[in-house]
């Protein structure tokens, strides 16, 4: 620990003058790159005026054919998900290392970010209140993806000799489709996601986070912070490196903690807020729903509401991506088919809870005073909408945008771990490496700027849903099978509860 102190001292004190020219070089040299992935991975259609990214067409789609398919598993299985979650069920001696509880809020911690404040804004300046209405029906769809996905995680996971297990789409797309006499295709398709998931967690899952977490924090300080980024860097690295080292039984302790918590905290306040502008709420609500169907004054009408809603909500709960199977994959548990049910409670508290109550914030607010918010975008919008109200309150939604970064970082630092061990091995030394990169990005994302790197990565994650997606319609039916059998044990009374 003190050698990884020393070194990331001496890396971030020297950086901070080195990388003034070093950072633009390496933009000048990223950018070209940086715009060809992305012009391919979001590619996107005219239809009606709005454009339509065919990766989010894509994600929807799949969403809506597992709903079908699974028998709106997404409505039947709520309640049992939330005795799942309560430990009802849950066996001791299940292999695995961490409950049903701890592995959704692993999950729900690595897609509760600086999205869910500043993204939800974004969808609402560009796509109108109705976007707010798409969200809301993406995530319950999305839900059915993370039922089959996470399913999969568990079902084809790798027990490891000392006890852990590595999960995941790399895993489930390299063993199903070798079972269906695809070995080479399952073995590209696993490589090519693990290789995806390690550099999206270095990017967005990561550098991103921190980044976004300084300059919040250094906002509200009236710009204090600056030229302060490398201790702030440090600060972080530190803490996160505390956490993750312990591997995802430490990083699960942490996550059960602070998700409630920071969910708990930031939706009291909001509902405060909507509360306190509640002449404004009827006005609000009925603008949703207009503009779901209308879009007035929105490119692309009520199509151009959907698309905004709709990629705002993928963007946010990651259904479909896959990198959530990863944590659940850890789960204690002996039935697969279990965690896929956990999993449906990640998209409704991500986006049809966190991201509704902001998108309420803000359009009782513009209901109340339509220029409430000045020219500010994203999470300042949001933050004027808090303020509004509450004056006070800038300092404690940076407090809550920066455990919202920490938390996503620490979730991602395990989902890129297991792209890296999936190419590299189990060893202890080499997983220690892989952290120790990963608390460096961490910290460089407070000092440098490298925007084309973080596009680089944000285009690699949802690339890596081409091959999740194409898996998961291979792989529905041993899901379906799954969930039959279970279904049928659960009601002839062979799987019982747990007193605990």
């Amino acid at each position: 620990m003190a050698r990884f102190l020393t070194f990331l001292l001496a890396a971030l004190v020297l950086s901070e003058p080195a990388f003034a020219g070093i950072d633009e070089s390496i933009n000048t040299f990223t950018a070209p790159i940086a715009k060809v992935i992305g012009d391919i991975v979001f590619f996107k259609v005219t239809v009606a005026g709005a454009g339509l990214p065919v990766v989010v067409l894509w994600l929807v789609v799949g969403a809506v054919f597992f709903t079908f398919y699974m028998g709106f598993v997404n409505l039947r299985g709520f309640k049992h998900a939330i005795a799942l979650v309560r430990g009802d069920y849950s066996d001791p001696n299940s292999a695995g290392e961490v409950s049903h509880f701890q592995a959704l809020a692993t999950a729900v911690s690595g897609t509760v970010g600086i999205g869910n404040i500043g993204g939800v804004a974004v969808a609402v300046t560009v796509g109108g209140a109705g976007a707010t209405f798409w969200l809301i029906v993406a995530g319950f769809l999305g839900m059915s993806t993370k039922f089959v996905e996470c399913t999969l995680g568990v079902k084809y996971r790798t027990e490891n000799p000392d006890g852990s297990v590595s999960g995941g789409p790399m895993y489930y797309l390299n063993k199903g489709f070798e079972e269906r006499g695809m070995s080479g295709f399952g073995k590209f398709m696993g490589t090519f996601y693990a290789i995806g998931i390690f550099i999206g967690a270095l990017g967005i899952g990561n550098m991103f986070q921190s980044n976004q977490a300084y300059v919040q924090l250094n906002t509200v300080a009236g710009g204090a912070l600056d030229g302060y980024g490398w201790l702030v860097g440090l600060i972080l690295a530190v803490v996160v490196f505390a956490v993750i080292v312990g591997g995802i039984k430490s990083i699960a302790r942490v996550t059960e903690k602070i998700v409630p918590f920071m969910a708990i905290f930031y939706c009291f306040f909001a509902i405060v807020v909507i509360l306190m502008n509640f002449t404004s709420i009827p006005m609000a609500i009925s603008n949703i729903f207009t503009g779901a169907f209308t879009g007035e004054g929105v490119a692309g009408g009520a199509l151009g509401a959907l698309i905004i809603g709709f990629q705002r909500a993928v963007f946010s709960n990651e259904a479909g991506i896959g990198s959530a199977s990863i944590a659940h994959a850890a789960v204690r548990t002996n039935e697969p088919v279990t965690e896929g049910y956990v999993s449906l409670l990640e998209p409704f508290i991500d986006t049809i809870v966190i991201c509704t109550i902001t998108a309420l914030v803000i359009g009782t607010s513009q209901v109340a005073d339509p220029s409430f918010a000045g020219d500010a975008t994203g999470v300042a919008m949001t933050s004027a909408a808090f303020e509004r109200q509450l004056s006070w309150f800038p300092l404690p939604l940076a407090v809550a945008a920066l455990l919202f970064a920490f938390s996503t970082m620490i979730s991602w630092s395990y989902y890129g771990l297991k792209g890296w061990t999936y190419l590299f091995g189990e060893d202890q030394s080499m997983q220690t490496v892989y952290k120790i990169i990963f608390c460096v990005f961490v910290a460089l994302g407070c000092v440098v700027q490298l925007d084309p790197i973080l596009s680089i990565s944000d285009a690699l994650v949802f690339l890596i849903c081409v091959p999740n997606i194409l898996g998961l319609y291979f792989l529905a039916p041993i899901v379906k099978s799954e969930m039959n059998k279970y279904q049928a044990k659960l009601a002839s009374g062979e799987i019982k509860k747990f007193k605990h």
